[in-house]
């Protein structure tokens, strides 16, 4: 018996623990900074790690959803489930840029200078290392295994510590000038790029949730494979779709064949054809209709694709 063509999802939902623990961690840091400084950019900054929380916990169930296989109600499987987590981080990034605007506002009204600032500076620059190194991790696991929940995690990760960069500019800034409204100078201009990277996640997870085409690599990838087996007069192919749906692709075409050949050479042909796509892409899955090459009605059906 030939091993499955197909390998199970992985779970991946160990590396959201991962980002669980560092929104706690840096919670607790930014936290003890706002409040030994009075910063509103720090303040604004320990506000994003409570957003960063709720998203690492929307991602591990996220996650753990993926990777359950396909049942009746989605025969599919369930790896879109990821796109979900993506859209839910990137609300929350937004939300949470709206209320550091807001807060920054609000200081630049009424100006204060921060205190004890090299205290704080120290222990925002020790957050921002657990969630660089965190975020690089995820963003890395992420890519390997196509998966939009850690991608995105890791993105809002690489955000917060832009963010804390900025503050930290800022914050030091304001020691150096002794001119408290660039706090919150800086806390806005924070507050609107992360409001940008907000939008950009939606963007991305509402195009992955309507099935939009892959790269133009990955259709290199398949159109060469194809390539290798058309034959002209013989063998041809038609139909042709690939999807994008988490870690996953899945991917539409119709084969043709002579009307001579009997039906085990068109399945040979087929399965062979399969095998080379699935090695060629390994997260793809192919659906194949077999049709005969000198029949008109094999080409009725390509406009209702």
């Amino acid at each position: 018996m030939r091993p499955p063509r197909y390998a199970p999802p992985k779970d991946l939902s160990p590396y959201a623990w991962l980002s669980v623990g560092a929104a706690v961690t840096t919670i607790t840091l930014k936290g003890m900074a706002a409040w030994l400084t009075g910063s509103v950019g720090l303040l604004s900054d320990a506000a994003e790690s409570v957003v960063n929380l709720v998203a690492a916990v929307t991602t591990l169930v996220v996650l753990r959803i993926a990777v359950r296989p396909a049942d009746d109600d989605h025969q599919f499987g369930h790896s879109k489930a990821e796109y979900f987590s993506a859209a839910v981080e990137g609300v929350m990034i937004f939300a949470a840029s709206a209320l550091i605007v807001v807060s920054a506002v609000e200081r630049l009204v009424s100006p204060r200078m921060p205190e004890q600032l090299g205290t704080g500076l120290v222990v925002c620059v020790a957050a921002s290392l657990v969630n660089g190194a965190v975020a690089w991790v995820l963003y890395r696991k992420g890519r390997q295994e196509r998966s939009a929940a850690l991608v995105a995690d890791a993105r809002h990760l690489a955000t917060d510590v832009t963010t804390s960069a900025a503050v930290l500019l800022g914050v030091g800034l304001v020691a150096v000038f002794r001119a408290p409204v660039l706090d919150a100078v800086v806390a806005l201009l924070a507050g609107l790029n992360i409001m940008r990277t907000g939008l950009a996640l939606v963007r991305e997870s509402v195009a992955g949730l309507m099935d939009a085409a892959p790269s133009a690599q990955t259709l290199a990838r398949v159109d060469n494979v194809l390539e290798r087996y058309r034959q002209p007069g013989t063998i041809d192919f038609h139909a042709v779709r690939v999807r994008e749906a988490g870690s996953r692709r899945f991917m539409d075409l119709h084969v043709l064949v002579p009307a001579a050949w009997n039906v085990k050479q068109g399945h040979d042909l087929t399965e062979r054809l399969i095998d080379d796509l699935v090695a060629a892409d390994p997260i793809l899955r192919v659906s194949a209709h077999l049709e005969p090459i000198e029949d008109p009605k094999s080409y009725e059906d390509v406009a209702d694709v």
